[in-house]
């Protein structure tokens, strides 16, 4: 296809779109007809909260304590709702990103200091998402890791060329491979024999039984509410579309706010199946699995290989679909904060090579995992805290800034985060917790 016709073709498909939600902002589309072509950020969003670091600390939480950690999965879901509808807004309300606002309301210290931390987070979160991946590729397929690495990287970088397609080409692939997981652990759920009154039980009530458990709660939040989701949400809609009047922000707002629900319950219930998965299958004569590898080998004698086989096709969906997503927020965070673009196969291999390294070096493939989610929780507090201030200023929302009770939650939201990564700091340092003694 010539550079012509491609571009015509790219032009079609974005007239469409743009015709369809300019119907639904006019009120000519009404129900599912109206949602369909409004939805597409938070589904791009919620493969964050997916990601094959979600795998490892939920294997690890199932495995060693059972179902009681759910909880911290409904309270990081919980969290993460509210921020990526606040990201969300940010980006419909201003037509800027939360980099492109940050870089442009503070003093350039202040915004050198995010910019690297937020590098060093996309960094974590290729960890992660390569070494799903290629854990999935190792064992499916028989690859040395880091030949399943390098599959990974090929396939990503297909992906993300559709984007030269327009924004819906992404946004249905990523649908896809999210539906494929969601299905997988559908599967799952039905085979595993999950003792559904403690997963009730435990969902609602906090416990944390030891220093351990915290270490794996922390996890548990740096692997679902994700720093890169938090930005990139706020460039997945700010040029979407384009609202003429705070009429069209208001109903961009309503779709927007209704798709963050939908597509992060549906995330948040991938994410307790995975954890009543591990409990159902290890917790009772397996409680020391703490790798994505073992989990594969003891699956296959307790639930069947095609069980074990279910698991490994979800990891690699979600280690191929997280990849392109992280790849679309780095460069969405470099450029916000630097002001300039990159190539994609640039920013691709600037974030991988950490990976590499992890794997050249011999590191256990899960404890890295694990240790990458520790630090996306302790750089996530900056995007956060940036978002809260921001979303709160009547200088840049307008008519569109945080009710009280948005404040109070998003403010509570961040406490609860801030609470657990002090507790984790203080542990990781050898400062004794009265609470967590013994």
């Amino acid at each position: 296809m010539t550079d012509i016709a491609h571009a015509r073709v790219v032009g079609g498909q974005a007239h469409r779109m743009q015709k369809a939600i300019r119907e639904v902002l006019d009120g000519r589309r009404r129900g599912l007809r109206a949602f369909i072509p409004m939805a597409g950020p938070a589904v791009i969003a919620s493969i964050a909260y997916m990601d094959p670091g979600n795998f490892a600390t939920n294997i690890q939480a199932g495995a060693r304590y059972g179902y009681t950690l759910l909880w911290v999965v409904l309270l990081a879901n919980a969290i993460a709702m509210l921020f990526q509808a606040l990201s969300a807004k940010l980006g419909i309300v201003t037509g800027r990103n939360l980099a492109e606002v940050c870089r442009e309301e503070w003093p350039r210290p202040l915004v050198f200091i995010m910019w690297i931390v937020s590098e060093i987070a996309a960094m974590a979160t290729d960890l992660a998402e390569f070494l799903g991946g290629a854990i999935g590729l190792s064992l499916l397929f028989g690859l040395p890791l880091v030949w399943g690495m390098v599959v990974t990287a090929i396939v990503t970088y297909g992906i993300l060329t559709f984007e030269r397609r327009g924004f819906r080409a992404i946004e249905l692939i990523i649908g896809a491979l999210v539906a494929m997981i969601g299905l997988c652990y559908v599967i799952e759920l039905f085979v595993a024999p999950v003792d559904w009154g403690a997963a009730a039980f435990h969902t609602v009530v906090p416990q944390l039984q030891d220093a351990a458990a915290v270490t794996i709660a922390v996890g548990i939040v740096g692997a679902t509410v994700m720093p890169h989701a938090i930005y990139l949400h706020s460039g997945l809609t700010q040029a979407r579309t384009i609202a003429r009047d705070d009429a069209d922000r208001r109903e961009l707002l309503r779709y927007s706010n209704k798709e963050v629900v939908i597509a992060l319950m549906f995330a948040g219930a991938v994410n307790m199946a995975m954890l009543m998965m591990a409990s159902a299958a290890f917790h009772a004569g397996h409680s020391d699995v703490a790798e994505i590898q073992t989990a594969y080998h003891t699956l296959t004698p307790i639930l069947g290989a095609g069980a074990a086989s279910v698991f490994l096709i979800s990891l690699l969906a979600s280690g191929i679909s997280s990849s392109a997503v992280g790849t679309m927020a780095g460069q969405m965070i470099m450029q916000g904060f630097v002001g300039f673009k990159i190539p994609v196969w640039l920013r691709r291999l600037v974030t991988m090579i950490p990976a590499f390294v992890v794997v050249a070096l011999g590191v256990n493939a899960t404890s890295a995992l694990v240790l990458s989610q520790v630090i996306l929780s302790i750089a996530l507090p900056f995007p956060m805290i940036a978002l809260l201030i921001f979303t709160q200023r009547a200088d840049i929302m307008g008519p569109f800034v945080n009710s009280r009770l948005m404040r109070v939650g998003a403010i509570a939201g961040a406490a609860a985060v801030l609470c657990l990564n002090t507790i984790l700091l203080l542990q990781t340092f050898g400062v004794p917790i009265p609470f967590l003694a013994g």
